[in-house]
């Protein structure tokens, strides 16, 4: 019987092409790795809880404690972190009445729904250890997974695009740290190169601080704000209540978070060439259950982030071992209000410069799990699936449902797998009356 975990091997990145989920760095090119996915998703861990008026450090305590819950379910055999979740923004804001400013006064209502939806993701989990995971090979073929994960990053590109669309200055600044990226990925060599985004990210922001703060130019970094910040302090801790409206309301959002999670799922298992699906059900249950922890002390929902999907395509390595890295830095990051100052000093524009490459690399690896599995695009229902669910994503075409609204990625994915069913089915049906 193998074990729960696997046996880490140790490689050399000079020597490999792609570390394994299997396979190990040596231990400080382990740490910088877990530095770069804890930074890759800071920008929206953080930003997501803000924008549903919960405390942020609180969030990237949570996210950490639960990318450490999900390493240990699914047996540390998925590569993934857990953040805060997009999907929950909207049924938040109408569940609690939220202004858009400052703290949630009603959070307790919305951590009650958080909790429902944690609860019925973990249960579509243990349905699917129970029932097997054969039916989504059936469901979601390789042509409709590339499509789900291709929408993700296209429908991500608005959010990055947006941030910077007001200032001539800050849309300059986000295609400087673009260059500053792609420089880091073609001038660098080893691990270096495996640690592009971060170090692109560091160049843009020394670039912006020498613009603003010493030329005057655009605006400058507020420096004061990290020296006001203690270095240790507990984040706020909140309370659940049990309001049925709101968990009616919030809970279906589980049906999103299992469409991502399998996406993504999908598309690391493609990148890797490993068969992860074994371990979908152990994910969504791992996710459900890191959710309901989440919920139970104040923190957002959280799903698998595909902004370390993305860095991972690029730097080609997949070992599990680096998000236990990322996750501890994510724990101190939640219990420092000073460090988590200085990453929230991190201008607008140099966050959305490097959205733009995370996210359009997210975009081409659902390209790329069209090549690997030599997905024919001449096929007229492969054509017709790709080309609507990519308008559908890229669109943020999104469907209210009663109280429920499905955002674009969630009408994308679902309808990418009810169309490829159909139209397979009616093409089933043609073909025996056509050889009559």
């Amino acid at each position: 019987m193998s074990s729960w975990f696997p046996h880490w091997r140790r490689v050399d990145a000079k020597r490999v092409a792609l570390v394994a989920p299997d396979e190990t760095l040596p231990a400080p090119q382990t740490l910088l790795m877990g530095i770069q996915h804890a930074v890759a998703m800071f920008g929206s861990t953080v930003l997501a809880p803000l924008l549903m008026g919960f405390d942020p450090n609180l969030a990237i305590l949570m996210s950490g404690i639960g990318t450490l819950l999900f390493f240990v379910v699914v047996g540390g055999r998925v590569p993934s972190y857990l953040g805060s979740s997009f999907a929950f923004i909207g049924v938040v804001i109408a569940a609690t009445g939220y202004a858009g400013s400052g703290a949630n006064p009603n959070i307790g209502v919305a951590l009650g729904g958080i909790i429902a939806c944690g609860v019925l993701y973990a249960l579509v989990g243990l349905v699917v250890m129970a029932l097997g995971t054969r039916w989504i090979d059936v469901l979601i073929p390789p042509v409709v997974t590339g499509a789900i994960v291709m929408t993700i990053g296209l429908n991500l590109a608005p959010v990055a695009v947006a941030n910077v669309a007001g200032s001539t200055f800050d849309s300059l600044m986000a295609l400087v740290t673009v260059l500053c990226i792609g420089l880091a990925a073609v001038l660098t060599r080893g691990m270096l190169q495996r640690l592009l985004i971060l170090i692109g990210l560091i160049a843009a922001y020394a670039i912006y601080a020498l613009v603003t703060n010493g030329f005057g130019w655009g605006t400058p970094i507020d420096f004061s704000v990290i020296s006001a910040a203690p270095w240790l302090g507990m984040p706020t801790f909140s309370a659940p209540h049990v309001d049925p409206h709101a968990m009616v309301l919030i809970a279906p959002v589980a049906v999103i978070l299992v469409a991502e999670n399998l996406g993504h799922i999908k598309a690391v298992g493609a990148m890797t060439g490993r068969d992860l699906d074994p371990y979908i059900g152990r994910a969504f249950f791992a996710d459900g259950v890191a959710t309901v922890v989440s919920g139970s002390a104040g923190g957002t929902g959280v799903t698998t982030y595909a902004e370390n999907i993305g860095v991972m395509a690029v730097t080609k390595v997949y070992s599990t071992l680096i998000f236990v890295a990322a996750a501890g830095f994510a724990i101190l990051l939640g219990f420092s209000p000073r460090f988590g100052a200085l990453i929230q000093t991190i201008p607008g524009p140099v966050l959305a410069g490097a959205s733009i490459v995370v996210f359009g690399l997210i975009a081409v690896a659902g390209a790329r799990i069209w090549v690997q599995n030599a997905v024919d695009l001449g096929d007229t229902t492969n054509l017709i699936v790709v080309a609507v669910t990519l308008v559908l994503g890229a669109g943020n075409f999104s469907l209210a449902l009663g109280g429920f609204t499905l955002d674009g990625i969630g009408t994308a994915t679902f309808g990418a797998i009810g169309l490829h069913a159909l139209l397979r089915y009616g093409v089933g049906r043609r073909q025996p009356d056509a050889q009559s």
